[in-house]
């Protein structure tokens, strides 16, 4: 009987961040699509978080917290392309090993890897497509933000590893623009994976079990989805990011408008804030003087409900990208503060780049100016997203075709 195909992901999850979840079941759903029956690992940062929220059949969880990835599976996978006799008993001993050696293709779902400003991450970025290196498991690098390669120590680890990559797959025109200026051949422009993600229609009923969804009757909600990695940038400078947020919020209430505010990432039943804004959003609504037209998502959502969620929304303003991401799919005007070019970029494919500005010029008054703005220009943003939207999920689906010719060799 012919083995069923086999796909090895890592650097996304099911817990915690609802963006790699996204990108993740965005996986799920398109592969049973193109490749048919397929089983899938992940390689996962949070095992028990994940297999817990695991719904699918065919989706295996194995532990690879970052220790035991970069130690014990690297190691291990070393071991199997020096000594052959030993393969079978590897297999036998370690899930991690016996799921790439099985694999026809390695995912790396990570959304921003080989970035300069980020190279205590670099370690990690290459531990996640070493093991399949060493193993001879083709990587293929899902849409995802790379680059720039202007510090030392990124450009020469990123000329090592990059190019034994089978496909990298480049999140928007500067991701593209950096990884060709690296020399790099093997590079496919798409958009990101979570694009491709599918409601399955069940999503209202569900949302609508935890929170009051009359809060969104008469319209006029404006979403707003903090992030504690925009937190740390903003607070390390000097300003207190909280604060501003929460002004903002007062300063809508004194409008008249109505607010959710929305984490994207959350981990259950921990104060950790790792993948985590609860905590940050939880502080952000105790700063408020009057909680009245707020609506608090104080639980973890999925992927799909999240987007529905923030489908309800009239405006939305952003600091978490794969929140953005889902107000784009929803076609949701959105205002992004962000920290890389990873968001401008995504915003240039529907011809929206205007509305993101980076967490150093983040002042209350300013803000609020970008978000009057947006206000008042909204059918024509609005416009902008319907009209780009189909293009923009073509490219991230077209992913599966090319995983899909991985697969079938």
């Amino acid at each position: 009987m012919t083995a069923r195909p086999h796909v090895t992901i890592i650097g996304s999850a099911l817990s915690g961040n609802k963006g790699a979840a996204a990108m993740l079941e965005s996986a799920m759903q398109t592969l049973d699509e193109k490749v048919g029956d397929v089983d899938v690992t992940l390689l996962s940062m949070y095992p028990a978080e994940d297999a817990a929220q695991n719904h699918y059949p065919n989706l295996e969880i194995v532990p690879a917290a970052p220790k035991q990835l970069g130690v014990t599976i690297n190691s291990l996978a070393l071991l199997y392309r020096l000594l052959p006799p030993l393969r079978p008993l590897l297999r036998r001993r370690s899930k991690a090993v016996a799921a790439l050696a099985s694999s026809q293709v390695l995912l790396d779902q990570g959304g921003i890897t080989f970035t300069d400003g980020r190279e205590k991450f670099l370690i990690y970025n290459v531990a996640s497509i070493l093991p399949a290196l060493f193993m001879r498991t083709p990587v293929f690098k899902c849409a995802q933000a790379v680059g720039p390669f202007t510090g030392r120590i990124n450009r020469v680890v990123s000329k090592i590893f990059l190019p034994r990559s089978h496909t990298i797959v480049t999140r928007g025109r500067i991701t593209h623009e950096y990884a060709e200026g690296l020399g790099l051949t093997n590079l496919v422009a798409g958009a990101d994976y979570a694009f491709s993600l599918e409601m399955d229609g069940t999503e209202r009923d569900a949302v609508a079990k935890v929170v009051d969804l009359s809060f969104f009757e008469d319209g006029d909600v404006v979403g707003i989805c903090p992030s504690v990695v925009m937190q740390k940038k903003v607070d390390a400078s000097g300003g207190d990011y909280a604060a501003i947020v929460a002004e903002f919020i007062e300063s809508l209430q004194a409008r008249g408008r109505k607010v959710a505010l929305i984490p994207h990432s959350v981990r259950t039943g921990t104060d950790k804030t790792h993948n985590n804004d609860l905590p940050l959003c939880r502080d952000i609504h105790a700063r408020l003087a009057s909680r009245d037209g707020v609506l608090f998502i104080d639980r973890e959502l999925s992927s799909q409900q999240l987007r529905w969620l923030i489908g309800q929304c009239e405006l939305f303003v952003a600091s978490r990208f794969h929140a953005m991401v889902s107000s784009l799919a929803m076609a949701v005007p959105t205002v992004v503060i962000g920290w890389s070019h990873k968001y401008r970029e995504v915003l240039e494919m529907f011809d929206v780049e205007e509305w993101a500005f980076g967490s150093d010029q983040l002042t209350p008054a300013y803000l609020a100016e970008r978000f009057t703005e947006l206000e008042q220009r909204r059918d024509e943003v609005k416009a902008k997203l319907d009209e780009n939207l189909p293009k923009v999920k073509a490219t991230s689906r077209m992913q599966a075709d090319l995983i899909a010719e991985i697969v079938r060799g």
